[in-house]
């Protein structure tokens, strides 16, 4: 078995309980215990078996050790602000298309759960920057991505992002701000020619304003606005039916590129209504006889 493979000290583990399922992220450090109501498991135990051990406490209970997945990780991690759940992190992802290598330009830091896929996506050679002018959420932030990545190279700037971007010819630009149309002139200054602009935002009509903000801009095109749902299934022999409970409505994604001023503005909004023999052509085939 691979070293790899094998719990160690420092690390942080998920304990899953196998007859609640409630979970908990712990890190094993040495001398310590991780306690609950149905006893406690001293962390030394721990350290040196493979991951996937089921640990037994002191009163007979049986936890279930892994190393948490990123979604998993991001769910039970300190937060001191609300996160953005994994469904909306693993869309912002694919489709602002986060890769090796970008310079990405971030606001809205919170508890650092963007901020800890960023980082991963664009890899060593890449760069991300968030703007936080809380220093509190600045600090949890960075505790909680170091203790899942270790030390990463993160440019943190104290700065009220409404005021700026300083970089220039940047990748992307993520945002999850209560006022992200402020932000579509800077934005469009910052991102080079193709770049992407992302805002995350939980009601309508934050995402009417930033949406009609960049389907009016010249600098940018083909502006979209969707949300993404989640829906669990219980499956236990012939019961097979949708969970009573579902992650749906979280926020909006509104995006869109950045392109040379003639090809932008109008081109992201909504295609003109048809008319004369297009919209009838566009209805289809009417009523029998008509």
């Amino acid at each position: 078995m691979g070293d790899e493979a094998l719990l160690h000290a420092g690390e942080v583990v998920l304990l899953v309980d196998l007859r609640r399922g409630k979970r908990h992220l712990v890190t094993l450090r040495l001398g310590q215990a991780f306690h609950s109501d149905r006893g406690f498991i001293p962390y030394d135990t721990l350290v040196g078996l493979p991951e996937g051990t089921v640990a037994v406490t002191t009163r007979g209970a049986r936890y279930l050790a892994l190393r948490p997945t990123l979604a998993e990780y991001v769910l039970e991690m300190p937060r001191g602000a609300q996160i953005i759940y994994p469904k909306d992190l693993a869309t912002i992802a694919l489709f602002a298309d986060i890769g090796p290598g970008q310079t990405v330009i971030e606001a809205g830091v919170g508890s650092g759960a963007l901020t800890l896929v960023l980082l991963r996506l664009v890899g060593p050679t890449g760069r991300v920057v968030s703007y936080e002018t809380r220093e509190e959420f600045a600090r949890r932030a960075q505790r909680n991505i170091e203790a899942r990545l270790g030390p990463v190279v993160l440019t943190i700037r104290p700065q009220d992002i409404y005021l700026g971007i300083e970089e220039r010819e940047v990748d992307r630009v993520v945002l999850d701000l209560p006022e992200p149309w402020r932000m579509v002139e800077p934005a469009a200054q910052a991102l080079r020619a193709g770049g992407l602009f992302c805002a995350y935002v939980p009601t309508v009509p934050q995402s009417q304003r930033v949406h009609e903000a960049l389907a009016a801009h010249p600098a940018f095109a083909l502006a979209e606005t969707f949300e993404t749902l989640l829906r669990p299934w219980n499956i236990a022999g012939p019961s097979v039916r949708p969970a009573h409970r579902m992650v749906a409505h979280t926020g909006f994604l509104t995006l869109a590129r950045r392109v040379q001023p003639d090809a932008g503005g109008s081109l992201g909004s909504a295609p003109p209504a048809a008319s004369g023999e297009d919209a009838d052509a566009a209805d289809g085939p009417g009523p029998e006889g008509a």
